[in-house]
């Protein structure tokens, strides 16, 4: 009855070619690397070529939703579509889970989920936690990825191999497990849509110290449950740290209003919306 389909390119062009074919509508989904310009570093060389062609997967989509305010923002000065917002979302904890991820752990646990990429700043957040190193925590890096010699030659080189570990790629309910046991979430990125990682952390009552780049600042209200800083800036992302890590009651209080934030992404609440979406564009 309906093709679902995440990503304009290059999935977008599958559900444009089938919708010809069969004439079954298609929903459009945009993350924010198959938009021009979500992603510079990654996709400007591509988009100069394919650009030309995307046009026609939009234009044909029975409805297109976006992630973040940030992605449709971005998509709309290229695209002449309705797109409404819907987030990601994941499955919140049960109510005898709340009390207790809310307090702090001692050292206080940094956390890093991702790929090891130019995108994630990973070298930059390397440099930071150098800078902190008179404060009390232990960080972990969850992922891997084309940067990881680098950044395992940086972490030898700051001496911080007993401070910083590199967890490697985990299944998601590890994933889940090891924001369960952290503090604080790092996305010190150069560019997000709405990352996963970033619900999940709220989800699990993490403070977020992030760029403010994005659909991150969708996740992070400035003081309240995290810290936003602009791309690049180490002395605020530096701050902003210590500023988490000086006072383990203004922690607590941060982690509590991400938990509280959580609800907005529901994934209840989220599939309910696509629900109503997918049953007004089924053809009657």
């Amino acid at each position: 009855d309906l093709i679902h389909v995440h990503f304009a390119v290059p999935t977008g062009v599958l559900a444009w070619l089938l919708s010809i074919i069969t004439r079954i509508p298609y929903v459009l989904t945009v993350h924010l690397g198959d938009v021009p310009g979500g992603v510079p570093t990654k996709t400007d060389r591509w988009f100069r070529f394919v650009y030309p062609l995307t046009p026609l997967i939009w234009k044909r989509a029975a409805s297109v939703v976006a992630v973040s305010a940030y992605t449709r923002e971005l998509a709309q000065k290229r695209y002449q579509v309705p797109i409404i917002v819907i987030p990601n979302g994941v499955p919140l904890p049960r109510n005898d889970e709340v009390a207790a991820k809310n307090l702090v752990n001692a050292p206080t646990r940094i956390i890093f989920a991702g790929r090891f990429q130019p995108q994630k700043n990973l070298l930059f957040l390397i440099e930071v936690l150098s800078a902190l190193r008179d404060m009390v925590w232990m960080c972990k890096l969850l992922g891997d990825g084309p940067q990881r010699a680098l950044i395992e030659s940086l972490i030898d080189a700051h001496n911080l191999h007993d401070r910083i570990k590199i967890g490697g790629w985990v299944p998601s309910d590890e994933v889940w497990e090891q924001f369960r046991r952290s503090d604080i979430l790092v996305l010190p990125s150069r560019s997000e849509g709405l990352p996963v990682v970033g619900v999940y952390a709220l989800a699990r009552g993490l403070a977020i110290v992030a760029n403010r780049v994005g659909g991150l600042a969708d996740l992070v209200e400035d003081r309240v449950n995290g810290r936003l800083c602009e791309v690049d800036e180490e002395n605020c992302f530096e701050n902003a740290l210590r500023w988490c890590l000086s006072d383990e009651q203004r922690l607590a209080r941060l982690k509590a209003a991400s938990t509280q934030k959580s609800h907005q992404f529901d994934i209840k609440h989220v599939a309910e919306t696509y629900e109503i979406v997918l049953q007004e564009t089924i053809p009657t």
